[in-house]
C-alpha cells in the first residue's frame, strides 16, 4: 500500500468523525444553551529513510467547540435564566462539577435548584442553591442573587474557566474546565429568559453536504487505486 492510499484512508475516517459532530450540531440546533463544534484536521508526516519517500497521514482527533453566544428567548418562567456575556452555571454531577449555559432549573422537592436531568445548581463556593417555598415571589438579580419576598437567600454561581481553550464538552450542554475555573466579571443573569442553541442549521446542513461529497470523490480514489493495484498483481502473476 502506497502513500496516497494511507493519505486517502486517513482522510476518509477524519471526514467520517466530521460527519458525525456536524449530525450531532443538526440534532441539537434546538437544544437549550447547546454550543456548536467543529473539526480541526492534522497532517503527520514521518521520513522513511533516506531512499524512500516520507509518510503522511491526517487525523482529526480535535474537535472545537463554537462559544459564541445563542439568541436569548424570554420564557417567563422563574427560574429559566440566561447569561449575557461571559460566564457559565456551575453544576454538580456525579462525575464532579460541570459548567453549563443552559439555564432551565427548577426547585426539586427538597427547595434545591436542579437541571431537567436532576444536577443539583452550585453557587460560587460550590454549596447547592435553596429556593425556600412560600416565602414570596422569587427574584434573581444580574449577579445571580436569589430573593424570596425581598429578602436575599442565595446565590447562583457565574463562574468563567480559566482557559476556555482546554474545555472538555462532557455532555451535550455539560463541560469540565480542566485547568479550573473562577468568578466571571463580565456576564449577567437574566431571569426568565433561556440561551438557545448557537447552531446555525442551514450551515450545518451545508457543511454536511459537502462532507459527504469529500467523501465520496476519496471513496472513488481508493476503489480506482484498488482496481489498478489488482490489475498489476494480476499482470505480473501471468
Amino acid at each position: 500500500m502506497d502513500n496516497a492510499t494511507y493519505a486517502a484512508l486517513t482522510r476518509q475516517t477524519g471526514l467520517m468523525s466530521e460527519l458525525q459532530v456536524v449530525a450531532n450540531n443538526i440534532a441539537n440546533a434546538n437544544t437549550t444553551g447547546f454550543k456548536a463544534e467543529g473539526v480541526m484536521f492534522s497532517e503527520f508526516v514521518a521520513s522513511l529513510g533516506p531512499d524512500t519517500d516520507s509518510l503522511s497521514m491526517a487525523a482529526a482527533r480535535v474537535k472545537l467547540t463554537d462559544r459564541t453566544q445563542g439568541t436569548l428567548t424570554q420564557t417567563g418562567g422563574a427560574f429559566d435564566l440566561a447569561i449575557e456575556g461571559d460566564g457559565y452555571f456551575l453544576i454538580d454531577t456525579p462525575e464532579g462539577q460541570r459548567l453549563t449555559r443552559a439555564g432551565s432549573f427548577t426547585p426539586n422537592e427538597n427547595g434545591e435548584l436542579v437541571t431537567m436531568d436532576g444536577n443539583r445548581v452550585l453557587d460560587a463556593g460550590g454549596a447547592p442553591v435553596f429556593v425556600p417555598t412560600g416565602a414570596g415571589p422569587v427574584g434573581i438579580a444580574a449577579d445571580g442573587t436569589i430573593s424570596a419576598g425581598g429578602t436575599a437567600v442565595g446565590q447562583v454561581g457565574i463562574v468563567a474557566p480559566t482557559n476556555p481553550e482546554e474545555m472538555r464538552r462532557q455532555t451535550g450542554t455539560l463541560f469540565e474546565a480542566a485547568s479550573g475555573f473562577g468568578p466571571a466579571l463580565q456576564g449577567r443573569v437574566l431571569q426568565g429568559f433561556v440561551e438557545d442553541s448557537n447552531v446555525n442549521p442551514i450551515a450545518q446542513v451545508s457543511r454536511m453536504i459537502e462532507v459527504q461529497r469529500a467523501y465520496e470523490l476519496g471513496q472513488s480514489f481508493l476503489d480506482t487505486e484498488d482496481d489498478r493495484i489488482r490489475g498489476v498483481i494480476q499482470a505480473v502473476g501471468r
